[in-house]
């Protein structure tokens, strides 16, 4: 996911949230919009010394892509496994010893990756075969009895102690030091600590309060659970209806907090807390340093002393978290505000849908724009359409920003799954080719998450064909209806199926959760191959996209995603008394007509994607300007097939 500059914030937004979701570290590409690799001999070079000084004795040193928290994206501070590396796609570990580099991620970045990293690194295409993971090379790839380095803030506690256990049957060790990319990191930006909004129960349907007690309630219900440590940053936004811009493209702050019985504690950085920010949270709260929770979770550790009662601790909270509350103290579990956060109520899906609507209409004066302009000639590059469609955005009411850096991407770009156009190497948009774009927005009242793969002259009939496919298993996704108790992970296959037909597949997850005005990327749902898909079922109020591909390096790449809902649905009979669930679309932008090849499609399928584009019409029309371009391109792309 990539996008260019972002354009000023609407005055509406900067009044009440600083707009700094557009913040991200830059990287160098080509002419042809591809990326290059940063010269990394230095780095690794002063982190090998630092490795082998007597304070700290490591003979390799790991360096994930989560920050303490855990976060999928990281503000610029955290970005240290793309300062070491010169990778900068979402997700991938690091390890660096005293004679190698390697870097591991998985099927979404082997190209970008392959492209970033320079010849002091190899590259580990997680999933492929005899690939190791980068805890088995640990083990397998290292002499007997080494000394393994981590910083404790940046790696889960299970996660940890699995490594460990692993590690001590060749002799080899774990052993915590101080974050040693910190200290070779010579203009590491600072953390920021920008000023919190508050949302009121009109945009939450919930106040912060009642959320507490709920889940004290689900506290409650554990035996020997005192409290829990909530350290996600999207899970403390949303348990306290506060959002923040200390990460690029997610509305979230720097926080943690404790939940108890009697006691509410939030941790966060002095600098962003205002007098409105204390007046939301009232006296049921106590604001401490964001800091000062790893003393106080020691303190918390003593007063249980010679009682049962442990505190909670999330799967993805840090391994420092537990080591501060000490062994015999700590519970692990998937964090209940994970869950309860992931069922939207109305009032959040009402927001859903409707800023959906705004978007699409956003999304289609883009289309109509990019397509006139190409007409005529003008020469546009890959970050001038990410630019434009921001600015689309930015007209809609309720915009604060990117939910993600749009990837704008033409040709061979778009097979780059996690594509990043910059200026002024952004490829030229060549109307001659696939043009794949997906992109999203925070508005006040939900967040979107959108793909189109579009064609402005012919496409080729392989073209169409395989575009076919991925919209075949798009249909096949959108259609089902599934018995209660069914995980994403056993609907994944209906995406490929058609794909697989002709020998094809692509190498990412079917789908993922979606925040309302949060992380566009939100679990503990999704769809996908991942065995960490089949642990939660999908229930109604759940969000998920739908988003099949297919990637052919140095050619193009074809995406289609829309936004869904899960829904409890009628069914004739309901066999075993389980319910049975389908999905809402809440996504809509009409897919190009002339991508398809009909006669690969059933009658079924050509019904679906006719009311989908009648759909899209009815529903869109109303915010879209009168004669506008953008109108006349909808009207056109809506009709039936």
């Amino acid at each position: 996911m990539s996008t260019a500059r972002p354009v000023p914030q609407p005055a509406r937004v900067t009044t009440r949230l600083t707009p700094d979701l557009g913040q991200n570290i830059r990287w160098a590409s080509t002419n042809s919009g591809a990326p290059i690799a940063t010269n990394t001999t230095e780095r690794i070079q002063r982190l090998r010394e630092l490795m082998q000084s007597p304070q700290y004795g490591v003979t390799a040193f790991v360096i994930p892509s989560e920050d303490a928290h855990q976060s999928e994206y990281v503000a610029e501070c955290d970005e240290r496994r793309a300062y070491i590396s010169g990778f900068t796609g979402s997700a991938g570990v690091a390890i660096v010893s005293l004679d190698s580099a390697a870097l591991f991620t998985d099927g979404r970045y082997f190209l970008q990756a392959s492209q970033q990293l320079d010849s002091n690194w190899t590259l580990m295409k997680f999933g492929l075969p005899d690939v190791p993971t980068w805890q088995e090379y640990l083990v397998k790839n290292l002499p007997a009895g080494s000394r393994i380095g981590i910083d404790p803030l940046a790696f889960t506690a299970s996660d940890a102690n699995k490594l460990e256990k692993e590690l001590s049957k060749v002799g080899s060790s774990l052993v915590s030091v101080p974050n040693l990319i910190d200290l070779i990191w010579s203009d590491r930006p600072s953390r920021p600590a920008r000023p919190l909004m508050t949302l009121s129960t009109t945009t939450t349907g919930k106040s912060h309060l009642t959320k507490i007690q709920e889940l004290r309630r689900a506290l409650a219900a554990k035996k020997d659970v005192a409290g829990c440590v909530v350290s996600g940053l999207d899970e403390i936004a949303w348990l306290f209806n506060m959002r923040g811009s200390d990460v690029h493209c997610n509305p979230v702050f720097f926080a943690y907090a404790i939940i108890t019985p009697n006691d509410v504690q939030l941790y966060l950085q002095q600098e962003s807390i205002s007098k409105a920010v204390k007046d939301h949270l009232g006296s049921a709260v106590q604001i401490k340093p964001y800091d000062a929770i790893y003393e106080d979770l020691k303190t918390l550790s003593e007063t249980l002393q010679g009682t049962r009662q442990k505190i909670l601790l999330g799967t993805r909270s840090n391994l420092a978290l537990s080591v501060a509350l000490g062994k015999g103290k700590v519970v692990e579990g998937r964090s209940p505000v994970t869950d309860a956060k992931a069922i939207k109520n109305e009032t959040e899906l009402n927001g859903m849908r409707r800023c959906h609507l705004r978007d699409a209409a956003a999304v289609i004066n883009y289309f109509a724009w990019l397509e006139e302009e190409l007409t005529k000639g003008r020469t546009l590059d890959e970050a001038d359409g990410a630019e434009r469609l921001q600015r689309f955005r930015a007209e809609q009411s309720g915009f604060v920003g990117p939910s993600f850096d749009t990837i704008s991407s033409t040709g061979p770009n778009g097979a780059i799954i996690h594509y990043k156009p910059e200026k002024p190497t952004a490829a030229r948009i060549d109307s001659s080719l696939v043009y794949l774009c997906d992109s999203g927005a925070q508005y006040l009242d939900g967040t979107t998450d959108i793909t189109r793969t579009l064609h402005f002259q012919t496409p080729t009939a392989h073209e169409k064909r395989c575009f076919t496919r991925v919209l075949q298993g798009h249909i096949a996704i959108d259609s089902t209806i599934f018995p209660q108790g069914t995980t994403g992970y056993l609907l994944d296959i209906l995406s490929r199926r058609a794909l697989w037909s002709d020998g094809l597949d692509f190498r990412h997850g079917t789908g993922h959760g979606v925040g309302a005005f949060l992380n566009v990327h939100e679990g503990p749902q999704g769809c996908g191959p991942r065995p960490a898909y089949n642990e939660v079922a999908l229930v109604p109020g759940m969000t998920l996209t739908n988003e099949p591909g297919y990637y052919e390096d140095g050619q193009f790449g074809i995406r289609i995603e829309n936004v869904l809902v899960v829904r409890k649905v009628e069914t004739r009979h309901q066999f075993g008394g389980k319910e049975y669930y389908g999905f809402e679309h809440i996504t809509f932008v009409p897919i190009q007509s002339k991508m398809i090849e009909r006669s690969l499609l059933s009658q079924a399928e050509v019904d679906w994607i006719n009311r989908y584009h009648a759909e899209c019409l009815e529903k869109v029309t109303p915010y879209m300007e009168k004669d506008s371009p953008g109108l006349r391109w909808l009207q056109r792309e809506a009709i039936a097939i």
